[in-house]
């Protein structure tokens, strides 16, 4: 194991894709093993030293930003230990990249579903995280396929937790036992999650309640993830895709609305006789007006004047396509979209080439900001399904009278959408802050939450607060009290110090 303390070896590991300044740190440990792991948290704990985990450093709210004590960068355990195509399993590291396990997924033909935009990010993380992505809509976040985790926590225990291992019904206390005997009780979250499809707003907790899903998406506070046991699935057979575009707004929505329910409904009950050919979309993505002309820059053949894009995939078979193409054209006749400018696609070269035109956007985005000299401020609310186009409506009408740039694009499937602020010098910087804050105030008012994918880490931790108040910080802070009693793990990670 590798130890370094010299500023320029630790320099890489003190900011990451937020910008957050003001990082820095004692020291930077690079383990091979996690009994390596268990030995920096022993010493850490006993000498009440903060650790903050860093994984590929992909993250934007300043989760892998230290400031102060020791960094664990994981980066070393990036073994593929297993995949078992027959059993649709895998078995890895948590410094595994993201690519390289769907690349050897896909090579044994079977497939890995979470999908999010940062595919250099590492499977660690994104446990850590609960990450999502456009795939979501169909296939739902990580938590989905996470079957077992191997967790060192804060005083070098090891805990291997398992999927319905330890399921807890209302109102029973909670008790995990470690390996080496140790038993630790906790009391379940009494708090009601928002009701949206993505949510990682704090500690998971639902009805009844699974043991495993409160150290996914903890964000490095309840423990080091050093092994995942992962499900995987039947690699799909092909894809029909497209990129649709549409001159009014009102029939984006409405095409959205009905394969939105389409998808459901077929979901929840295939027809019988259709052969598997039910209309299912695997993702809805959305791009604005705005955000049609930021591509048009590295997409020159973007249609002009449309109101707005959707980027959609469905799932086919040689005998199921005919039906769907049938199905998804009914779709295109009825909500008014401009089939003759719009773009489909079964092959997988020009599938890439539209899902680079999605990937873009954020590209153009932040070049622009790079460009102003100032920081995005980017949303990441959702709200439930029957407020989203009451909420898309509030938000366009605000952003448009603040004369500030911005685009709005993302996961509309999800009622899940990015409003990118672009300020171009201070004022606007100080506005488009304002915005955001009422952007909060307004999911909350709504029912959503604050955080759909990126997490709370350093930069949300104010607009949890608001969003579940201090009653319920409390609850999850007695969670982490019992597994991390001297606070050391990825401290001012989703708490504020106050609450410590």
């Amino acid at each position: 194991m590798q130890t370094k303390t010299q500023l320029e070896d630790l320099q890489n590991y003190l900011t990451d894709a937020s910008n957050m300044p003001g990082g820095h740190a004692e020291r930077l440990f690079l383990p091979e093993t996690a009994d390596e792991i268990s030995e920096i948290l022993r010493e850490a704990n006993g000498r009440k030293i903060p650790v903050t985990i860093s994984g590929a450093r992909t993250g934007t709210v300043g989760g892998a930003i230290p400031f102060g004590g020791y960094v664990i960068s994981l980066e070393r355990l990036d073994r593929i230990i297993e995949i078992d195509k027959e059993n649709k399993t895998a078995v890895l590291e948590p410094g595994v990249i993201l690519a390289d396990l769907q690349k050897a997924a896909e090579a044994e033909g079977v497939f890995y579903p979470p999908d999010p935009t940062e595919w250099s990010c590492q499977v660690g993380g994104t446990v850590a995280t609960n990450a999502s992505g456009s795939r979501s809509f169909k296939y739902g976040s990580t938590r989905n396929y996470v079957e077992r985790l191997k967790i060192v926590l804060a005083e070098g225990d090891v805990l291997e937790i398992r999927r319905g291992e330890y399921v807890f019904d209302d109102g029973e206390p909670l008790e995990l036992v470690a390996k080496s005997g140790r038993r630790i009780a906790l009391k379940p979250p009494s708090y009601v999650r928002p009701n949206v499809r993505k949510n990682v707003s704090g500690y998971f907790n639902a009805h009844p309640f699974d043991a495993i899903d409160l150290f996914i998406g903890s964000e490095g506070t309840l423990g080091v993830i050093v092994e995942v046991g992962l499900r995987l699935l039947e690699k799909p057979k092909g894809l029909f895709s497209g990129i649709v575009f549409f001159e009014e707004s009102d029939d984006l929505l409405s095409f959205v609305e009905e394969s939105k329910r389409l998808s459901f409904e077929n979901r929840k009950n295939p027809p019988a006789d259709a052969g598997g050919s039910a209309l299912d979309a695997s993702l809805i993505e959305y791009f604005d007006d705005r955000a049609l002309k930021f591509i048009s820059e590295k997409f020159p053949e973007t249609p002009d004047y449309m109101a707005g894009a959707i980027f959609f995939e469905q799932e086919t078979t040689e005998e199921t396509e005919d039906r769907l193409f049938e199905a998804w054209n009914e779709l295109f006749e009825k909500h008014n979209v401009d089939i003759e400018r719009s773009w489909f696609t079964m092959t997988e070269q020009d599938r890439e080439r539209m899902r680079a035109f999605r990937h873009a956007l954020p590209v153009s985005v932040n070049e622009r900001v790079v460009r102003n000299k100032q920081k995005k401020i980017g949303t990441d609310m959702a709200v439930p399904d029957e407020r989203f186009a009451g909420f898309l409506k509030y938000q366009k009408e605000m952003l448009d009278a603040s004369a500030i740039d911005y685009v709005i694009f993302g996961h509309i499937g999800d009622c899940h959408l990015h409003a990118n602020l672009l300020p171009k010098n201070e004022e606007e910087a100080g506005r488009s802050r304002h915005i955001y804050g009422r952007f909060i105030a307004q999911a909350i008012m709504l029912g959503g939450c604050v955080s759909a994918e990126h997490g709370i880490g350093k930069l949300k931790r104010k607009y949890l607060n608001a969003m579940m108040g201090e009653r319920y910080l409390n609850e999850m802070i007695e969670i982490k009290r019992a597994l991390d009693p001297n606070f050391i793990l990825g401290r001012g990670n989703v708490f504020d110090s106050k609450y410590m």
